[in-house]
């Protein structure tokens, strides 16, 4: 089949390269989102999808709105349209153009976590497994019917970064059974069951900061699904009344009886927390004793 491509994010890479590589399947041009200023000196960076493109010769659009596009779109003559990670949702129009259909991956075993950020999410939530599913579009988010599903466990030390490689791993896998099953008219549609969808919004950098009045279970998991974006974090207020931030990479549940705020071991509703790798803004990253080596005076969440 001819296939497009759409997708920006980092997690859609190994899907872009499995098509380029595939001896069943022709990749006829790639989808993604426009270059943008990154970082503080604010410099153009191609996203990560258009970066990976494999052959310089391969047509790669990168419309503002994916409506501007649909002419040179529909010239491409897709069988299929695979979409990943793209960050827009597809208008009629372009659900419209592929001979077959428009398929569409997503991190997370629908319908739970639909949305922007489900590998977060589930991890959150406290899942015991996700996945990859493979269903085909419609105008909704996420709502389309599901083509495939391809399960993973949530290991117990997860982080949002590990979750994200393991899942872009097993994607190209989920695809290519997709594909074949497309071709060869096997393809099955189950509709998504409506009453069981939960969202998963995206996630700006304020969500990191912890909620020290939840339960110690769920800032614990919070801290390993923010890893890396958007990034745990508290306040500290020091003796002289500055207040700076605190990154949290690593901590772990324990016995509330033993709380103490001064060695980063945090009261919650239930249980405690203890912090065991931070970053204090402006510093490098390290564990929790090296830092308290480093701070003698009394620490104050503010």
């Amino acid at each position: 089949m001819r296939v497009l491509f759409i997708g920006t994010g980092e997690i859609g890479v190994p899907v872009l390269r499995s098509l380029a590589e595939s001896r069943e399947h022709e990749l006829v041009g790639v989808v993604t989102q426009p270059d943008k200023p990154v970082g503080r000196e604010q410099r153009i960076e191609a996203p990560p999808i258009k970066a990976a493109v494999p052959v310089n010769t391969l047509p790669v659009l990168q419309p503002k709105r994916i409506k501007d596009a649909f002419e040179e779109i529909r010239a491409l003559n897709p069988d299929a349209i695979v979409v990943m990670a793209y960050g827009q949702i597809l208008p009629r129009g372009v659900l419209e153009i592929p001979r077959i259909a428009c398929l569409n991956l997503h991190a997370s075993l629908l319908p739970r976590h639909r949305g922007a950020a489900p590998i977060q999410a589930a991890i959150v939530a406290g899942d015991r497994e996700t996945g990859i599913s493979v269903m085909f579009m419609d105008e909704g988010l996420d709502t389309g019917d599901l083509l495939l599903r391809k399960h993973i466990e949530i290991a117990p030390d997860e982080t949002g970064g590990s979750l994200h490689d393991r899942l872009a791993d097993i994607a190209p896998v989920a695809l290519n059974d997709a594909l074949t099953q497309l071709q060869s008219g096997t393809a099955a549609r189950t509709p998504q069951d409506s009453l069981a969808a939960t969202y998963a919004p995206k996630l700006e950098r304020e969500h990191g900061r912890l909620d020290w009045s939840e339960p110690a279970a769920l800032i614990e998991r919070k801290i390993r699904a923010f890893d890396p974006w958007p990034g745990a974090f508290t306040i500290l207020r020091d003796e002289t009344g500055r207040e700076r931030k605190l990154k949290v990479f690593r901590a772990s549940v324990v016995d509330s009886c033993g709380a103490d705020p001064a060695n980063l071991v945090i009261p919650t509703t239930q249980e405690a927390v203890r912090l065991e790798e931070v970053q204090l803004e402006g510093k490098r990253r390290m564990s929790t004793a090296e830092f308290l080596r480093g701070h003698h005076a009394p620490l104050v969440l503010a």
